[in-house]
């Protein structure tokens, strides 16, 4: 309702009662106004009703919501089922336009100011969360896999005689087949072992940019977040090492922005004036919402234009929605209490798994500085036959998310072998236990993984030492 709806509901409802009324939307209408104005994140959470009520309005302004509108061309936002429609807010135009997934469509304004207000909202929070130097964030409808093809495919576009990646070694399929889908040669960096954890090899990564024309090569791949005991890769060399070479650098940080670690290790390599091209993330690992986007963070515009206008054709706005929606839900302070309270759980769940590995002969095989969300705990008193055991009894338990990682495991990517798939190396002394401490986590989830696990354990342990 506007002002002159609110003037004639006065001759029906006392005008005291409708002043509170329109103060109310007032309210309401002067949060909103904040938030286009400003382009931030709200301070608190965002009531959900409010949050409904302004999608419908945003959506209202599309050309299929239009009051008699009539459509007549190829693709007119047509919903067949009121289910589907509801569900995503009466949005169907996607975002973007043909050429440019960034653009504005005629038809859609109310889609395109969503996304281009969502980016915003993103940008904002990786402001909060430690990330200050970035310029831009770009939410992309795939998730991180097929995003970072997509960034190698625009800087091959850039780089046309370049062939090679290097890759710094992680046992992750997505990251090393979204090489191989851009048709690109990886060249495997393998970690090497030192403390007890994976480090990166930095010698081998300067060793092979001399042997290889660094014009050949794509980027460079780095990796912040990972499983232990593979830690951070050294982000600040590695940049320096691209600045020098003239080679673009490209970041998997899927879900690196929940630690306050990693923002700080990637905000010092380009205030060292390192080069990052690129930064990918999950929307999902980070966000807490589905699975289906990504962001794509980066220093410059005409990388970001590059990227937007590489995409083929429109794309979906789901994860823009629900993005908007639980940025606004969470509110600067929700989301800065959700990073601080899994800082606080992930040192709760290091000090219990480091008294467990003292109280059983096991060790801790990653860092507690360098690997900030995952932590790994050898298996050593455990053989190999009895380590599949361990992780269908954990799943039977609904225990998600422990790997258990064996050694002479050999995996085959494309025509690609690699030696202890899953460990990041074909080096490793024990078969070992990872588990995360990542963004949700409750302190109950852990007290009752580390009471299942004991048990678990101990009984292995003891059915072990009665075979013998």
């Amino acid at each position: 309702m506007n002002d002159d709806a609110f003037k004639y509901a006065e001759r029906l409802v006392p005008r005291s009662y409708i002043d509170l009324a329109r103060q109310a939307r007032r309210s309401h209408e002067q949060q909103i106004r904040q938030i286009i104005e400003h382009r931030k994140l709200p301070e608190q959470p965002l009531d959900e009703n409010l949050i409904e009520q302004w999608l419908h309005e945003i959506a209202q302004m599309d050309s299929n919501n239009f009051e008699g509108n009539v459509g007549v061309g190829e693709r007119e936002g047509r919903i067949y089922s009121f289910l589907v429609a509801r569900r995503y807010s009466s949005f169907s135009h996607g975002i973007g336009r043909s050429g440019d997934i960034n653009a504005i469509q005629p038809k859609a304004a109310g889609s395109s100011l969503l996304n281009k207000l969502t980016n915003e909202l993103v940008l904002d929070a990786i402001h909060i969360l430690g990330l200050r130097t970035i310029k831009h964030a770009l939410v992309i409808p795939m998730a991180t896999g097929m995003t970072m093809t997509l960034c190698l495919l625009t800087l091959k576009k850039q780089r046309p005689n370049s062939r090679y990646v290097l890759w710094s070694r992680i046992d992750q399929k997505s990251c090393f087949k979204s090489i191989l889908a851009a048709n690109l040669e990886p060249i495997i960096i393998e970690q090497i072992e030192k403390n007890n954890y994976l480090q990166t090899n930095i010698n081998e990564f300067e060793k092979q940019i001399q042997q290889l024309n660094p014009n050949e090569i794509c980027c460079i791949i780095s990796t912040t977040s990972c499983f232990a005991p593979r830690a951070i890769d050294n982000i600040q060399y590695i940049s320096n090492l691209c600045q020098t070479y003239s080679i673009p650098h490209l970041i998997n940080n899927a879900y690196g922005l929940q630690s306050t670690k990693i923002i700080h290790e990637i905000e010092q390599a380009k205030r060292s004036n390192g080069r990052i091209d690129y930064i990918v993330q999950s929307t999902d690992k980070n966000f807490l919402v589905p699975v289906g986007g990504s962001i794509v963070l980066t220093y410059d515009t005409q990388l970001l234009d590059n990227l937007s206008q590489i995409y083929p054709g429109r794309a979906s706005i789901n994860p823009t929605i629900d993005l908007f929606i639980t940025l606004l839900s969470m509110g600067k302070k929700g989301l800065v209490d959700l990073i601080q309270k899994r800082k606080t759980l992930f040192n709760v769940f290091y000090e219990k798994l480091l008294q467990w590995t003292k109280d059983n002969d096991e060790c801790i095989l990653s860092s507690k500085q360098f690997s900030p969300i995952s932590i790994a705990i050898s298996l050593k008193h455990l053989p190999n036959e009895r380590l599949t055991e361990l992780g269908s009894m954990l799943f039977t338990r609904r225990i998600s998310g422990a790997r258990v990682v064996k050694l002479g495991t050999k995996q085959t990517i494309d025509s690609y072998e690699f030696m202890n798939y899953g460990a990041h190396s074909s080096n490793i002394q024990y078969c070992y236990l990872t588990v995360a401490a990542a963004i949700g986590i409750e302190e109950n989830d852990i007290e009752i993984f580390m009471k299942k696990f004991d048990s678990i354990y101990q009984k292995l342990r003891r059915n072990e030492n009665s075979d013998d």
